[in-house]
């Protein structure tokens, strides 16, 4: 039964089928498990992702440069990884043409086919793309390479002496089109000639030659430096050593196999061949595509970096408003300032900030984080936050800085867009949103508001805009997580600013400064809230229990439920356990550990179970 099996799968249909279902479930994994619109929208770590615009300018601006053509074409596919089904469709489907390339070239080397090699370059892809490293540029660059390197063995033949010519008309057209990728090219042609067709002149003259070509369109025609031209299709930014030798593998992986199979030539007896030979006497050779289906799901998961996908991730959510996603991942990491920071905001646009604050876990630094924390990770949390709450000078800070380093991304140019428009700025709104109208995806965006100024040029009618105006400040400061004054400076630049005033209460309880949360709750009145919200409550009836003292806002009492939650609370901790906190904690944690009274004695949250 397993031999017809067995059979049933080497056989053509089989075969067929397995391959299928290999590059069906790559292109799943990709966007299941990788979710490759992360990888779009960077998050802070990832650095090289390609800006596309539409139009002759950066057509021009890209393509008459050493490798321009592969850069532009990459560039405008990449751009799809912004669709969660399309991105990892077009990454599948470039790691089929490799799959294809390989085993096509393979053929013409040695005469039959080794499948099983043919599904490594795919496999080395996932191990990038599952680390969150942006490889769409170097693979498309090999295909290039690939691509002409099966152009040349169709090309060529021993009986014909136009190899040299052919061979340097081809690395000309190569290194214009694929910059450094036509270093695999003349590599794998010196290789193949010098040890798989035995002719040791055309394989030196194609290695020495290559530098050679190399310097003399880069440095000659268009004055620039071979390395810089070079560098822009080899790995960087990459520093995990498993990684680093699978982006180096992708290119390394045909010129080892052609000198793999001149070695097993050469020698009588390989490894390789004896372990052939043990399989087939035993006749249950695997196909190599269920091989590879095996091999590329356990290597993909081993290589799923969870830890960079929920970091990436969070900004996502937090920048396209999925609160609910990053309130579950707040969960999931409690403690990381970075994450309290996002699902601080999440609350508070989903009316919890004031309701359940203290059912997530909390730490002061993580409200508007502190200056260490601006790195460029830090930047990324923090300019939409800046924004929404009107600190428009601070926002604008936030996002030059991450475009100088990340380039001109949709997501830092429709920011800067708004915070020109709020600041009246309309000259350079404009050419924010004249870029954006060149991109793919977000060009609507941009024209919707290049028509509002249009027919009304400083946008005076424009809800969105004028709601941003009336709360920047007009003192310029700093954030300081000691220090309450930015708050109050939006509060007093306009009174219904709703999230300054919640970030204000929620850096005093954070910070157990009582006498000023009770001063300020009179502000609860310029806003719309029913009642008093309850961890507004719980701080009240806490500070009147340790001041002796009741506090009073018209029109607004206390629930009966607050009340008899701090009622059990204080029965836990002063009558079982006579006031010994530590003795308390586990039982506390358990019924209380969401509350601000539980927060207040041990300075945690996000206890209760």
């Amino acid at each position: 039964m397993i031999r017809q099996l067995c059979r049933a799968m080497q056989s053509a249909a089989g075969t067929v089928v397995l391959t299928m279902l290999f590059f069906a479930l790559y292109y799943l994994f990709l966007w299941q498990a990788v979710d490759l619109r992360l990888i779009y929208h960077g998050g802070g770590s990832v650095l090289n992702f390609p800006v596309f615009y539409k139009g002759l300018e950066f057509f021009h601006q890209t393509v008459f440069w050493p490798g321009g053509l592969v850069v532009y074409i990459s560039a405008f596919f990449a751009q799809f990884f912004s669709i969660g089904w399309a991105g990892p469709l077009i990454a599948a489907f470039q790691a089929w043409l490799l799959w294809l390339a390989i085993g096509a070239i393979i053929r013409i080397a040695c005469g039959r086919q080794l499948r099983l090699i043919s599904f490594v370059a795919p496999i080395l892809l996932l191990i990038l793309y599952a680390g969150y490293i942006y490889p769409f540029g170097i693979a498309m660059g090999l295909l290039a390479a690939l691509g002409f390197v099966y152009l040349y063995m169709r090309l060529t033949s021993k009986k014909r002496a136009t190899d040299l010519p052919l061979f340097l008309v081809l690395s000309i057209i190569l290194f214009l089109i694929g910059g450094g990728a036509y270093l695999v090219f003349a590599l794998v042609c010196g290789i193949y000639e010098l040890f798989l067709r035995r002719r040791p002149v055309p394989g030196i003259a194609f290695l020495v030659l290559a530098p050679i070509v190399a310097y003399v369109i880069s440095a000659v025609v268009f004055e620039a430096s071979v390395i810089d031209v070079l560098n822009g299709f080899w790995p960087r930014d990459i520093i995990n050593i498993f990684r680093i030798a699978a982006a180096y593998g992708l290119y390394l992986l045909l010129p080892l196999t052609l000198l793999g199979l001149w070695f097993s030539e050469t020698l009588k007896k390989s490894i390789a061949g004896s372990i052939t030979v043990w399989f087939a006497k035993k006749e249950i050779v695997l196909p190599s595509p269920l091989v590879a289906i095996v091999a590329g799901a356990i290597i993909g998961v081993l290589s799923l970096n969870w830890w960079l996908k929920t970091q990436i991730g969070v900004t996502y959510f937090s920048c396209n408003g999925m609160w609910r996603q990053i309130l579950e991942t707040a969960v999931e990491y409690p403690g990381n300032a970075l994450i309290n920071h996002a699902a601080n905001r999440a609350l508070y646009y989903t009316g919890g900030l004031t309701q359940n604050m203290f059912a997530y876990s909390q730490r002061l630094d993580a409200l508007m984080l502190p200056k260490e924390a601006w790195n460029l990770l830090g930047m990324w949390r923090l300019f939409d936050t800046y924004l929404e709450l009107g600190q428009m000078n601070q926002a604008d800070s936030a996002l030059f800085q991450c475009v100088e380093m990340y380039g001109e991304q949709p997501v830092f140019l429709k920011r800067l867009a708004l915070i020109n428009m709020a600041k009246g700025d309309i000259g350079s709104a404009k050419v924010y949103l004249g870029a954006l109208n060149k991109t793919l995806f977000d060009a609507g965006w941009a024209k919707g508001w290049l028509e509002k100024i249009e027919l009304d040029p400083n946008l005076s009618s424009d809800e969105e805009i004028q709601r941003f105006r009336s709360i920047i400040p007009t003192i310029n400061r700093d954030f300081n997580i000691r220090d309450d004054t930015v708050f109050l400076d939006l509060l007093d630049r306009n009174r219904h600013n709703r999230m300054a005033f919640e970030y204000l209460e929620a850096f005093y309880l954070l910070s157990n400064q009582h006498d000023k949360f009770v001063e300020n709750l009179g502000r609860l009145n310029d806003f719309d809230y029913i009642g008093i919200p309850r961890i507004y409550e719980e701080a009240i009836l806490l500070y009147s229990y340790t001041k002796k003292t009741k506090v009073e806002i018209p029109g607004r009492e206390i629930s009966a439920e607050s009340r008899e939650r701090f009622s059990n609370f204080l029965k836990v901790l002063a009558g079982k356990y006579g006031g010994d906190k530590k003795a308390a904690f586990y039982e506390l944690a358990r019924d209380f550990g969401d509350s601000y009274f539980f927060y207040s004695i041990y300075g945690l949250s996000g206890m209760k179970q």
